[in-house]
């Protein structure tokens, strides 16, 4: 049994010791930033220049709204050092030493396994297919320009279009990985370096963001009372 001195690991995931790296996504930042302007804009324009019950709608929708976008769009981040990996994502706070990680998926979502079979989503790292095929394109005129001999621009050579051997393209400097897959593979670098690590092993520590449910579920409650009031 716990006791207050010393809080299960579950209840209060232990705070990594040494420097992180952190990974979020810059889209959805400046999405998230651009979204809360306009519902402030709108919410505050309703709470100070409506009359009857517009204020208390606009004021319980600001209590539900302002917490559910910062929780998707701001909150969700992924932090990595030596010890473990810890996930925030909007509602939950996952800390995963590396020794309790079983792996790092990729699909149509970016997802870390624990050894218990339990995953994780990594909301701060999206998959985006269109970056993908990007990529994976870039890669492909790579290897055709290796195969040529190394024709700048991946294009045609000395029999083609090209004026004097080289593509009227110009050359392709992309990126040949998507960004997303490069923060997957840092990782994966990390679980393989320190996996089997002593500082490594620990237990798995889950917490809720109290701090976003909390006032979304109070706004949630005032706003079905005022429906339903009205």
């Amino acid at each position: 049994m716990t006791t207050p001195d010393h809080p299960s690991p579950a209840s209060q995931p232990p705070v990594p010791a040494g420097k992180d790296r952190i990974y979020r996504s810059p889209l959805g930042l400046a999405g998230g930033v651009l979204l809360l302007l306009v519902v402030l804009w709108l919410g505050f324009d309703a709470l100070f220049k409506g009359h009857g019950r517009t204020p208390w709608l606009a004021l319980a929708g600001l209590i539900l709204v302002v917490p559910l976008v910062c929780a998707f769009t701001l909150r969700p981040a992924v932090f990595a050092n030596e010890e473990r990996l810890r996930v925030r994502n909007p509602f939950r706070v996952i800390s995963l030493p590396w020794g309790e990680v079983a792996g790092l998926r990729s699909g149509y979502t970016n997802e870390v396994l624990a050894k218990s079979g339990t995953k994780y989503q990594l909301w701060a790292v999206p998959v985006s297919l269109r970056a993908r095929k990007k990529a994976a394109r870039r890669q492909q005129r790579a290897a055709a320009d290796a195969a040529r001999g190394g024709t700048p621009g991946g294009g045609l050579g000395p029999s083609g279009l090209g004026l004097g051997g080289f593509s009227l393209r110009g050359p392709d400097t992309g990126p040949t990985r998507a960004d997303t897959d490069k923060v997957m593979d840092d990782l994966r670098d990390l679980l393989e370096q320190h996996g089997a690590a002593e500082p490594a092993e620990g237990e798995v520590g889950v917490r809720w963001a109290y701090e976003v449910v909390a006032p979304a579920v109070a706004g949630a409650v005032l706003l079905a009372i005022l429906l339903a009031t009205g």
